[in-house]
């Protein structure tokens, strides 16, 4: 007490001090930043041209301010994926370089970007790289440039590997019984070993400390996508106290293999257009010492979505 009764004596004479030398007729100076301009959203942006009719993306500039007159912002724009204005896209205020305008008493002003959909049928992906310029409202060091990735109506079969990189937040499984609570799971690493065909590793299947499992996927019949555990079975998966809670099984191993012809020999599949996964397996349990074990006649299942 006698520690606080002397902390709060201190307080209080420095505030008298402090009020006591505050004199209310003395203007202050206060020092304003200077407005700066920046783009608004995410830092990488989609453009998807679904048809002939789609409209305008407008790629969004604020300020960090509102001023009584308009202000002009300028801004370049590359294309490193070889994009040229006039035939891929069109903006009006110029398809290179050019300025839009912020409107007295707004922070906010759009450049309206015109993709041409008779170039993205069939594929094609393209990027625009927008950066911030003098003479104009001062870039901020945030959000000074941006990318508009311009991309066609989705195809399955154009895959990019990358794009099935990070985390499914709504994961779901069914194994003997369906489980709808979501979890999350996560493709952490992919590699492509043909045009058409590569691997990806998923971590936390089953949501309960198993180790990282590697699948092969397959799109070289984009209507007849396949995802297989790769190089079946893989050992070691989790101790088998994951899957049973009988104690005769605690030095075995989880193990997971394809499914069988018992169990129609399905296997999983993939959208790369709605980011989505399904996985298809059977489980066992193994005894690492004799080498013997044996599956679950249940199939397990995970849906693993975005």
């Amino acid at each position: 007490m006698k520690i606080i009764n002397s902390i709060s004596l201190i307080a209080i004479i420095a505030m008298t001090f402090l009020l006591g030398g505050c004199d209310k007729t003395k203007p202050y100076d206060v020092e304003v930043a200077p407005p700066e301009a920046h783009f608004v959203g995410a830092k990488t942006q989609i453009y998807t041209v679904e048809n002939a009719t789609t409209p305008v993306f407008n790629v969004q500039v604020g300020t960090t301010d509102v001023a009584s007159s308009d202000r002009s912002v300028t801004y370049k724009v590359v294309s490193p994926s070889g994009a040229v204005g006039g035939t891929q896209y069109t903006i009006a205020s110029g398809n290179t370089s050019g300025t839009v305008t912020v409107r007295a008493g707004e922070a906010l002003a759009s450049i309206p970007v015109q993709a041409v959909y008779s170039q993205y049928t069939s594929g094609r992906k393209d990027t625009l790289i927008f950066t911030l310029e003098q003479p104009s409202v001062k870039p901020a060091g945030f959000l000074d440039t941006v990318k508009l990735v311009l991309r066609g109506p989705c195809l399955e079969g154009n895959v990019n590997l990358d794009d099935l990189r990070g985390a499914y937040t709504n994961t779901t499984e069914d194994f003997g019984g369906p489980n709808t609570t979501p979890y999350t799971t996560r493709v952490t690493s992919v590699t492509q070993t043909s045009p058409t065909t590569g691997t990806i590793v998923v971590e936390n299947v089953y949501n309960d400390g198993w180790a990282p499992i590697t699948y092969d996927i397959d799109w070289t019949d984009p209507n007849n996508r396949t995802v297989m555990v790769a190089t079946p079975p893989q050992f070691d998966i989790a101790p088998a106290t994951t899957v049973t809670s009988n104690p005769s099984y605690a030095t075995w191993m989880v193990i997971v293999s394809n499914p069988s012809a018992a169990q129609g020999g399905v296997v999983g599949t993939f959208s790369i257009c709605n980011q989505t996964i399904t996985l298809k397996m059977r489980v066992g349990i193994y005894d690492p010492a004799s080498g013997t074990g044996g599956y679950f006649g249940d199939l397990y299942t995970v849906y693993m979505e975005r």
